[in-house]
């Protein structure tokens, strides 16, 4: 084979994947934005999702910041030197990195140091089968943070919130799934996708579930039990009120795909991989002699190209209340008056903040005045020109959730005002700001563009050691637009939408299947 050419096929799979949404998921996308009702928070958060699609099309950008862990499923022809294939594919994932359409996500587990190039131990995953096929059959995922954190694995029997006892039968695993999209609520970017894996042991079930959410969206499970399952999960998920982002509304899941497998009698587990709506995953037929790509794959149907300019329009008729802006630095006087519901935007001067730093801003003194700011839960993409200058490629928030057990204390030591990230905060969190006077504002998962694009310079960065995603970046931003979720009043919208679903899952609690 042309390794050469090969690698080249390897890094245009990586670059598609991670810059333009395959049809069938454009087309799941669209249905949801059609179903959900006019004016309302879920409607706006559609509308930007569907304008950070086109941005990313058109400036062939990575559509979430978080650009995941690869990971590759490759089929081979008997006589294929795989040992090739890996070294090959490291070195598209070396250029990619290098170009800023992969985030350098590899960590070392034990020092926390970031590899700077995505590669490390078991990083990506390649995945090798054989068959007798004569051509290489490729397949990427880029699964991020947020949502792999919802996959979730249940050991059946056994009682779930709200559903009671899930026995080892057709109707338990239909309540570990309801569960498992109950659970997720708003962290994981819903509306979202989910892959399910019945049975085989606690990793050969994962990987099991993973596996599915390689099907199209569009497919019918030949297995007759299962079809039936994946409609009724997902009519009835869509039932729970959660909503995209977790705002509330009608779309709270796009897809379920459900696989099944042998197990030993003492185990029964449903293994559930969630995936959020930037469900970023594509495939190519290779030749192995040429090495370049004969067929892409997921490309049955309808393109659906995403109309910015449409899209802007029905962000801003979505937001029929009044935008309230902030200028940075904020005073509590201003946070006092915000209620949750309100739209926001803010100007001046954010600073992003992940784990790293929150870690480190709990044992030490900050590297920049804080006192009336705003933190911003993001790990961008980020460039470096030639002439030095740090250039932002990608921008969306991450999960806020990871954050709950320094944010409170580290808004009152520092003064912060404001935190911006997606998917809410708990009691801790929400105790704080209404002492402290704080807000909690939700960004639209996912649509790094569309914040990238608010973005308009670089102050400066600190804290580098951690890495480019961990780092404390000084932006300067115009026109930034955020939910408040969680007032200084001691109201949330997540713990109230948590609560409505909750309630609605319980009217699934009763035998479907027999």
């Amino acid at each position: 084979m042309n390794i050469e050419k090969f690698q080249e096929s390897m890094y245009d799979l990586i670059v598609e994947t991670s810059t333009k949404l395959p049809k069938d998921v454009r087309r799941a996308i669209k249905a949801a934005k059609e179903q959900e009702n006019a004016g309302t928070r879920a409607a706006m958060s559609l509308a930007t999702i569907t304008n950070n699609i086109k941005m990313a099309d058109d400036q062939v950008s990575p559509i979430c910041q978080d650009t995941g862990l690869p990971t590759f499923k490759i089929k081979t022809p008997v006589g294929v030197n795989q040992l090739e294939i890996k070294e090959a594919i490291k070195k598209a994932i070396i250029q990619a990195t290098k170009e800023g359409k992969l985030r350098p996500n590899a960590v070392d587990s034990l020092t926390g140091a970031n590899s700077g190039d995505n590669l490390g131990a078991g990083v990506p995953v390649v995945k090798f089968d054989q068959w007798e096929k004569d051509y290489i059959d490729v397949k990427l995922i880029l699964k991020g943070g947020g949502c792999e954190n919802k996959n979730i694995q249940y050991s059946l029997p056994c009682e779930l919130e709200g559903l009671g006892r899930a026995g080892r039968d057709l109707d338990g695993i239909r309540k570990c799934i309801m569960h498992s999209v109950y659970q997720a609520q708003g962290q994981g970017c819903s509306a979202g996708f989910i892959g399910v894996g019945i049975g085989g042991d606690r990793s050969s079930g994962y990987d099991l579930a993973k596996e599915q959410l390689f099907r199209s969206v569009d497919d019918v499970n030949p297995n007759e039990d299962l079809r039936k399952l994946e409609e009724y999960v997902l009519e009835n998920a869509n039932k729970l009120g959660i909503g995209t982002m977790g705002f509330g509304g009608e779309a709270t899941l796009l897809g379920c795909k459900i696989g099944v497998m042998h197990r030993i009698p003492a185990s029964f587990y449903v293994s559930v991989a969630y995936n959020c709506w930037a469900y970023r995953r594509m495939g190519v037929s290779i030749d192995p002699e040429t090495g370049a790509i004969v067929e892409w794959a997921y490309q049955d149907g309808e393109f659906i190209d995403f109309a910015q300019d449409e899209a802007e329009k029905e962000v801003a008729a979505a937001s029929e209340q009044e935008v309230i802006t902030l200028q940075a630095p904020i005073t509590e006087e201003q946070i006092r008056a915000l209620k949750v519901g309100d739209v926001v935007q803010i100007n001046g001067m954010m600073y992003t903040g992940r784990d790293a730093i929150h870690k480190y801003l709990s044992d030490h003194d900050a590297p920049v005045d804080l006192n009336g700011q705003v933190i911003y839960h993001c790990g961008p993409v980020m460039l470096k020109d030639e002439a030095g200058v740090w250039h932002v490629k990608a921008a969306g928030p991450t999960t806020s959730i990871r954050e709950e057990p320094y944010q409170g204390d580290i808004m009152k030591k520092f003064g912060i005002r404001a935190v911006i990230g997606k998917g809410g905060m708990g009691p801790k969190t929400l105790a704080a700001l209404a002492e402290h006077g704080g807000v909690y504002l939700n960004a639209i998962g996912g649509a790094a563009q569309y914040y990238a694009d608010c973005i308009k310079g670089v102050e400066g960065v600190d804290l580098m050691q951690f890495g480019i995603p961990e780092a404390m970046w000084h932006l300067r931003v115009e026109g930034f637009k955020a939910v408040v979720t969680m007032d200084s009043h001691g109201n949330s919208l997540h713990a109230d939408v948590d609560k409505s679903s909750l309630e609605k899952l319980a009217q699934f609690k009763e035998p479907v299947f027999k």
